[in-house]
């Protein structure tokens, strides 16, 4: 599956880049022919020279195939259009815009764009988190995105399954805050199973996510238990 990064400033350049480095496919679109050439002559990326507000110009950009749109211009005006594009008109299954207004926070949140963010190593993660693992999905970050809040879903293959929480070697930057059992909310202790189809939210931080992200869902219970 693809990204799609609209706007070629700073931030998208550096958001291009990061993750082109990471081996992401991805496509940026910018409305300014030189830093459009400028961009794709440096990075060596695929860029698309148009409004991110056109719907030809997205379908160019191959937002059929998107899971992922950050909305990342100067204007949040302009960002908010294009998530609302994206959602309304494409399905995309995720939008990220960059917020440059504080105000404006809460009616991007009641617009229903999935993510609002500043940062540019936010941003990046936050598309390889979605990119890489279904079996993860963040919720919100924190601390100005040093922490995440992470959902997992449990099924027979997750190393977690059938396990109690004080058997579990999470990384000491992990804490495991609840464990949803259908519509029972279980506030854990260390004797707390974890049972197929449970979805456990827990806060960490991006080494330690990328950590569990790498090892947890292709890994055996030795990544996920202590011996016994």
């Amino acid at each position: 599956m693809e990204s799609i990064i609209i706007g070629g400033g700073k931030i998208g350049y550096n958001l291009l880049k990061t993750l082109k480095e990471r081996k992401y496919q991805v496509t940026l679109v910018e409305r300014n022919r030189d830093t459009c050439a400028k961009i794709a002559d440096e990075l060596d990326a695929d860029v698309i020279c148009g409004d991110g507000t056109d719907l030809d110009v997205l379908n160019d950009a191959g937002i059929n195939n998107a899971e992922v749109v950050a909305a990342v211009t100067g204007t949040d005006e302009e960002n908010m259009v294009i998530c609302q594009i994206a959602k309304l008109s494409f399905n995309v299954k995720k939008t990220i815009a960059r917020v440059n207004n504080p105000k404006n926070i809460a009616m991007f949140k009641a617009l229903g764009i999935d993510r609002i963010v500043c940062s540019t190593e936010v941003i990046a993660d936050m598309i390889g988190y979605e990119l890489d693992k279904d079996d993860y999905r963040i919720i919100q970050t924190l601390q100005r995105g040093q922490m995440v809040l992470v959902e997992t879903t449990i099924d027979k293959k997750n190393p977690w399954y059938n396990c109690s929480i004080k058997d579990l070697n999470l990384p000491s930057e992990c804490v495991i805050i609840s464990v949803l059992h259908g519509e029972e909310i279980i506030y854990p202790r260390g004797d707390t199973q974890i049972l197929e189809n449970d979805k456990v939210l827990f806060i960490t931080n991006h080494s330690a996510l990328t950590a569990l992200m790498n090892h947890l869902p292709s890994g055996g219970a030795s990544h996920a238990a202590k011996k016994k």
